[in-house]
């Protein structure tokens, strides 16, 4: 008997709704190096393929193009985002990387055949942009944004999102390839951080309560939401994705506000309308 299909946009939200508490897990997490957290993290969520793959390592095998492809995503989009986070102020640098919700929707008939970009896409991307640059821009210091500064981390926040646009929508372009293949680009991605830590952070020891929150991290927005988004894109509208995407920014600091105690502000919720306005007009459209 099959099994029941999931809707794409519900296993998108389920990536996107994992992907909201990486930045409050980040703060908790402040002290490790973003290499070693990266790596460790990259490691343990890689392990949620052995039952996707009944535990059999050769399911797991790809063609080699595919595995760069999956390297290309998992490693340097992680990479590309640390270098723009050290070298441009960080508020800014996260803003520009979130453009790469919107460079799904504009690139998704480029390299996707088969679909058509319509304004409403462009619309509802640009709409769905102006929130999470609102949610983003009204939790930010202040004097973070009083003299903006050129910076070649802006560059590296920019590759950053193209990177992950690109490979979220070249997944659908290679050889189809198991879901639980994901486990060895995590894998191979992790070992690389781990050598990025090796070589440019401090060693550091780390307590229990680290490696809990480590691993809470590793199955969840660096683990389970990498299998969620591969098999959402697989079986869904890249287009209407993309928009869902900029749910993540909003998610994200409703989370940090709850954490830290703090109520919601109406910034937030001008954005939450303006994200959650532009996810409808996004999706009506085919």
């Amino acid at each position: 008997m099959s099994q029941p299909r999931v809707h794409p946009q519900l296993l998108a939200l389920g990536a996107i709704g994992l992907w909201s508490s990486l930045a409050s897990l980040g703060v908790v997490l402040g002290h490790v190096p973003p290499f070693l957290l990266t790596g460790l993290s990259l490691l343990i969520g890689g392990l949620i393929a052995l039952p996707l793959s009944g535990f059999q390592l050769a399911r797991w095998k790809v063609p080699l193009p595919t595995l760069a492809l999956g390297i290309y995503g998992l490693f340097f989009y992680h990479f590309l985002l640390f270098v723009a986070l050290r070298q441009a102020p960080p508020v800014q640098a996260n803003l520009v990387n979130y453009l790469w919700p919107l460079l799904i929707v504009v690139l998704a008939p480029v390299i996707l055949p088969g679909l058509a970009l319509r304004w409403q896409h462009v619309v509802a991307g640009l709409i769905g942009f102006t929130g999470a640059a609102i949610v983003i821009l009204s939790n930010a210091d202040t004097t973070a944004l009083a003299a903006p500064r050129w910076s070649w981390g802006y560059v590296a926040a920019l590759a950053a999102a193209f990177v992950w646009s690109t490979y979220s929508l070249m997944t659908r372009r290679v050889k189809a390839f198991p879901t639980a293949a994901i486990g060895g680009f995590a894998w191979v991605s992790g070992l690389l951080s781990l050598l990025c830590h090796a070589l440019m952070e401090p060693s550091v020891v780390l307590s229990g309560q680290d490696w809990l929150l480590i691993g809470v991290m590793g199955l969840g927005p660096m683990g389970a939401a990498f299998f969620l988004w591969d098999k959402a894109l697989k079986t869904g509208d890249a287009r209407h994705i993309g928009i869902l995407s900029y749910l993540t920014p909003l998610l994200s600091t409703a989370a940090l506000l709850w954490v830290s105690g703090r109520s919601l502000t109406w910034p937030v919720g001008l954005a939450a309308g303006l994200i959650v306005g532009a996810a409808w007009l996004g999706t009506r459209v085919k």
